[in-house]
C-alpha cells in the first residue's frame, strides 16, 4: 500500500445539495422554502417566534438577581486540603494561600479570593491566608493547632 492509494470508502463523503438549480434537480423553483410568506424571503430571522403566540421565553417567570457588587469566591473544603497534605501536594510548614492552592491543583482560578469551608476533617497543623472562611472551618483549623488569617472586611462577616 502506498500513500497515494489512501482513499475514503465509497459513500463516506456526501456532496451537498445545490438548491435553486432548476426543476429537474428536485430542489429548484422555490428551493425548499415552500411558497410565499415571510420565511420564503431572504434575511428573515424568527428564532423563538411562535406564530403570534406568546413565546416560551416570555411565558416563563423571571427569577433571581445578579448582584454586581457580590464577591465570587473559589471555594475549597478542609477535607480536600487534608488530602493534599497527605499526598504531598501542599506543604504544611508553608502558609496555605491562594497561589499555593492553585499550584497544588485544588482550585483552578482564584476569582475574588479563596473561601475555606468546613466539609471534611483536618488533622494537620497549618497556617491559612485566605479571603474568607466559615466559622466552622476556622474552628476546625484552630482545633488542629493551625491559624486562619482573614482580611479585615471578611473577619467582620
Amino acid at each position: 500500500m502506498k500513500l497515494t492509494d489512501i482513499r475514503d470508502n465509497p459513500g463516506a463523503r456526501k456532496k451537498r445539495m445545490r438548491i435553486g438549480r432548476g426543476i429537474g434537480s428536485g430542489k429548484g423553483k422555490t428551493g425548499g422554502r415552500g411558497v410565499k410568506g415571510q420565511t420564503s424571503r431572504t434575511g428573515v430571522s424568527i428564532k423563538g417566534f411562535e406564530g403570534g403566540q406568546m413565546p416560551l421565553h416570555r411565558r416563563l417567570p423571571k427569577r433571581g438577581f445578579n448582584n454586581p457588587f457580590g464577591s465570587d469566591y473559589a471555594i475549597i473544603n478542609l477535607g480536600a486540603v487534608q488530602k493534599a497534605f497527605d499526598e504531598g501536594r501542599l506543604d504544611a510548614g508553608a502558609t496555605v494561600d491562594a497561589t499555593a492552592l492553585v499550584k497544588a491543583g485544588l482550585v483552578r482560578e482564584t476569582r475574588d479570593g479563596v473561601r475555606l469551608l468546613a466539609k471534611g476533617a483536618i488533622t494537620t497543623k497549618a497556617t491559612f491566608d485566605v479571603a474568607g472562611a466559615s466559622a466552622a472551618a476556622v474552628a476546625a483549623v484552630e482545633q488542629a493547632g493551625g491559624t486562619v488569617t482573614l482580611p479585615v472586611a471578611a473577619a467582620a462577616e
